[in-house]
């Protein structure tokens, strides 16, 4: 069984910056897909990144929303996935949450995740 914790959320000024960690306990393959995931009031959980690396196999995919100014890194040693976020807008405020899992098609699908976070929350004035 795994357990994500994620920490680092906080109220941000748009154009400012912030790091989100998530710290994974208890059985973490290296086959694991982790993830962010967000949501606004009102919508849906959609998906931020996601990182994928199991020693030989590696990548980061993100959202296009996101991209160029989100940026997924992973230390696997610590367990631990961080998600930096730069340029913040005030459509980026959101709960962020964490997930982790054996992801077969999608890796920005929600519904491939089987674990997840209590999540952070973000907010860009």
């Amino acid at each position: 069984h795994v357990q994500l914790v994620e920490s680092g959320g906080g109220s941000v000024q748009a154009g400012g910056s912030l790091r989100l960690s998530c710290v994974a306990t208890g059985y973490t393959p290296s086959s694991y897909c982790m993830a962010w995931f967000r949501q606004a009031p009102g919508k849906e959980r959609e998906a931020v990144g996601a990182r994928y690396n199991d020693g030989s196999i590696s990548f980061t995919k993100y959202a296009g929303s996101v991209k160029g100014r989100f940026t997924i890194a992973q230390v696997r040693s610590k367990n631990t996935v961080y998600l930096q976020m730069n340029s913040l807008k005030p459509e980026d405020t959101a709960m962020y949450y964490c997930a982790a899992g054996w992801v077969n098609r999608n890796v920005l699908s929600k519904y491939e995740y089987d674990y997840w976070g209590q999540g952070t929350q973000v907010t860009v004035s």
